[in-house]
């Protein structure tokens, strides 16, 4: 076993440049793949990280239509409901319009009981709770932008005109890696008191409710209670779990998601081919080598064997060696995007996924050269010249 695990590794690297070039095809093909898969993967990230037991709660018509503060009272005494929280989108501009990032006004106490995967240390949460001006983010936004606890973080609205100054008293962690770190998050009362200055129709009105529930399985029929009792008023609501309030926004851009999981597999494709040429060549070149070995008595199977074996460590080399790139480039490519993708890494399963396909590939590229190497004669081998 030892003596033919040398002889397919020599095999393979007979056509040094060659052998290198494929492989380098592999490699590149590899974190392609991955990042694409990558890319996916972020796009569903936050409805993957939503929790069966929160709802989320609307304006039927669309988001851009707001939602009284009177509800909350109503929606909590509904059976089943354990806690009920609100926020608001700001869409305010840090600086400059391309450093977008979520900024929500939230209830802090009851939203942050929703929403135990961000962890604040006491002191941080004590801080956020008892100064009205304070606000709190993720650790990815911090670092992105340099921000320390106390920084006085300046945002100019859009949606709700005005320069806005927020004390940042706090910096959260995701509890897990699918947690997004790129929000920023401050007291919804401070932007009401503003709203309730100027007149503002918005003022005691709420973007979205974010409803806790006892048990998932309740979910259903908590949302139909939820929308019955506010159906036939000025603004009734539309209440969907919050995995399904994410896959909406997902549902936007769905054509986009098609689109890079078709170039995916077009690249798998295009490296089969690359692959498969590879094999042919050298499966022609050995047609004598292949009759000799026939001539001495060695089955077809041996041969296939060798074929086989000789495309498995050119794909395995290449796929570990792509494996291997694609940890550092999906971090520069996240470090590129910002905060478009929150969560950007590469699992587990596509690390699996890309060195399963990178072993099919192999496998594929060898079927029809194996056979052909199986299939050929003592006396038609000898009869080529070369």
């Amino acid at each position: 076993m030892r003596y033919l695990l040398l002889l397919i590794i020599r095999n393979a690297f007979r056509q040094k440049l060659r052998t290198i070039l494929t492989m380098v095809g592999i490699v590149i093909a590899t974190v392609a793949f991955g990042l694409l898969r990558t890319a996916v993967e972020a796009w569903y990230a936050g409805a993957e990280a939503a929790s069966a037991t929160r709802l989320i709660t609307r304006n039927a018509i669309s988001l851009v239509f707001p939602l009284p503060l009177s509800y909350q009272n109503k929606i909590q005494q509904i059976e089943g409901v354990a806690t009920t929280s609100y926020s608001n989108w700001f869409g305010g501009v840090y600086i400059s319009e391309k450093n977008f990032f979520p900024q929500f006004a939230i209830e802090p106490s009851s939203y942050l009981k929703l929403y135990p995967e961000y962890l604040l240390s006491p002191q941080e949460e004590r801080d956020f709770f008892r100064d009205r001006q304070g606000a709190i983010t993720g650790e990815k936004l911090a670092q992105k932008y340099g921000w320390k606890i106390g920084d006085v973080i300046p945002i100019r609205g859009t949606i709700y005109p005005g320069d806005w100054n927020f004390i940042l008293r706090g910096i959260y962690k995701g509890a897990s890696e699918r947690i997004d770190e790129t929000l920023f998050l401050f007291h919804w009362e401070y932007l009401n008191e503003k709203l309730k200055q100027t007149g503002a129709e918005r003022a005691n009105h709420v973007g979205a409710y974010v409803v806790g529930i006892e048990q998932a399985s309740q979910a259903a029929q908590i949302s139909q209670a939820i929308d019955g009792l506010f159906a036939n008023s000025l603004a009734e609501t539309l209440t969907e779990t919050e995995k399904a309030f994410q896959l909406g926004f997902v549902a936007m851009t769905e054509v986009i998601v098609t689109i890079i999981e078709v170039v995916s597999f077009v690249i798998l494709i295009i490296i089969l081919a690359v692959m498969a040429n590879t094999m042919a060549m050298s499966t022609r070149e050995r047609k004598r080598e292949y009759a000799t070995l026939k001539a001495l008595g060695f089955p077809g199977s041996f041969i296939a064997l060798l074929i086989t074996g000789e495309s498995m460590v050119i794909a395995l080399v290449g796929g570990l060696f792509g494996l291997l790139l694609l940890y550092p480039a999906a971090d520069s490519f996240a470090s590129k995007i910002g905060t478009f993708f929150p969560v950007f890494r590469v699992t587990p399963e596509t690390a699996w996924l890309a060195m399963g396909i990178a072993l099919v590939v192999g496998l594929a590229a060898a079927a029809i050269p194996a056979w052909r190497g199986a299939a050929v004669s003592a006396t038609e081998g000898f009869r080529q010249i070369g």
